[in-house]
């Protein structure tokens, strides 16, 4: 599926709907009646572009930008290889799932829910985006390309200290590649965004936009919304179809990824779960960050996948995920308990963002040891508890075969530079002995 099927006739902003097939027994009359509105579909979506009269304030203009660069995909399906970590449990085998390839510049799990959302940002008549994140979030860097890929400006809202909230901001990381697009950046303090909100904060740059005659949209931190989680029900179905042209010996036991961040000023009520049903393919995906780790344990559920779901929470705490995912199961009125599909633990340590010495050391054991690059915010602290985990209960994992998603993120690395340095040393001056021949010019240097 791609996101051309969503440019249709009706609006985007209505409530999802559901495709229910041999499975539609699982949900109450009721239930199925609340959600018997359905999108229509539509061809694929590369006669949709912007209009080359949308004004510009930077970089080149190109003509006919279509969604190429998202429907056609190069870069997926995200391959699956065996990943050979060091000091596994007995007969213990981890697989991961590369979303860090989906691209350089739009890498990781955000780029699939964006592929849905600038669908409909064009299908608007936009010619500007809004987002809004963390100052090295690589949600925002990705919309930033992909906005620019389809000559729409990009506005980002970035969170940073109060102490950097009135110095520039720098190149590093993410933040290199959203100045050299063109992003315009708005930097507000931590204690700004805990006391106003992301919603607030994107209405007030939105009202600012259209006071001046612009026509943006807005997409939420983390792209993280009921169009956006579509991302991530392709993202199963591309598991599963990979699994399929296997040899058919290959099936998972487990999957385990990190499970991000949600804002809790974001409007809830504005937003509903989306449900797929196909035969034996069922998912369901919710709608804040998070949705990914929530979206796999209830797919995985429904479906013959069948695979436990393991979250490492990179921030907040394990008992509000599985709250969210109750309340989530309890609106479809599925009759399960959060627990029993998806082990929640904490893998926050410091906190968002903040890594301690040993995360960071754990980060660059896996990158010299399997060639793994991880991020140290998402997957890097992910896998970092997995293993501690099958460190410490080597019974619970003896014999399985794991999945391990990989969300991308690299280029947060960069920001953890100083962090890293003392772990890093090795290098030396090339000690060229006395007896070896030296002529000038000898050597080409192009």
């Amino acid at each position: 599926m791609s996101c051309c099927r969503f440019l249709s006739s009706t609006p985007l902003s209505a409530h999802p709907v559901i495709i229910i097939g041999s499975n539609k027994n699982l949900l109450s009359d009721k239930t199925t009646r609340h959600l018997q509105i359905a999108y229509s579909y539509s061809p694929p979506a590369a006669t949709y572009s912007t209009k080359p009269s949308i004004p510009m304030d930077s970089a080149p203009k190109t003509q006919e930008p279509t969604f190429d660069f998202l429907t056609k995909k190069p870069y997926l399906p995200t391959p699956i290889h065996k990943w050979n970590l060091p000091d596994l449990p007995k007969n213990t085998e981890v697989y991961i799932k590369r979303d860090d390839l989906s691209g350089m510049q739009l890498s990781g799990n955000k780029v699939r829910k964006l592929e849905f959302l600038l669908a409909e940002a064009v299908a608007q008549g936009a010619d500007c985006i809004i987002t809004i994140g963390g100052i090295q979030s690589n949600h925002c860097r990705a919309t930033a390309v992909a906005a620019r890929y389809l000559n729409l400006d990009c506005y980002l809202i970035l969170r940073t200290s109060k102490a950097l909230v009135d110095k520039d901001p720098g190149l590093t990381g993410n933040l290199l590649v959203e100045r050299l697009v063109g992003a315009h950046i708005d930097l507000v303090s931590k204690e700004e965004y805990a006391n106003v909100g992301s919603v607030a904060l994107t209405n007030t740059l939105k009202e600012k936009l259209l006071s001046e005659g612009r026509k943006p949209y807005v997409i939420p931190v983390g792209g993280s919304n009921s169009l956006g989680t579509w991302g991530y029900i392709e993202a199963i179905r591309e598991i599963k179809e990979q699994l399929k042209k296997g040899n058919g010996e290959l099936a998972f036991d487990d999957i385990v990824s990190a499970c991000g961040r949600f804002d809790p000023s974001s409007d809830a009520s504005s937003h509903h779960p989306m449900i797929i049903f196909m035969d034996l393919y069922i998912c369901v995906l919710i709608i804040f960050s998070g949705a990914t780790v929530a979206g796999l344990a209830v797919g995985s559920w429904l479906s013959d996948l069948r695979a436990k779901v393991h979250a490492y929470c990179v921030c907040d705490d394990p008992e509000y995920f599985y709250e969210f995912t109750q309340g989530l199961l309890d609106g479809i009125q599925a009759g399960i308990d959060s627990r029993d599909i998806v082990d929640i633990q904490n893998a926050k340590g410091l906190g968002y963002a903040i890594n301690t010495a040993e995360e960071l050391a754990f980060v660059k054991q896996i990158a010299q040891s399997t060639g793994v690059v991880l991020d140290p915010v998402y997957s890097g602290k992910a896998a970092y508890g997995m293993m501690k985990d099958m460190a410490e209960n080597p019974a619970k994992w003896e014999g399985r075969k794991v999945l391990f998603i990989h969300t991308g993120g690299l280029l947060g690395l960069y920001d953890k530079t100083e962090q890293m340095s003392s772990l890093l040393g090795n290098w030396r001056r090339m000690d060229i002995h006395e007896s070896v021949p030296r002529k000038e010019g000898t050597g080409k240097m192009f």
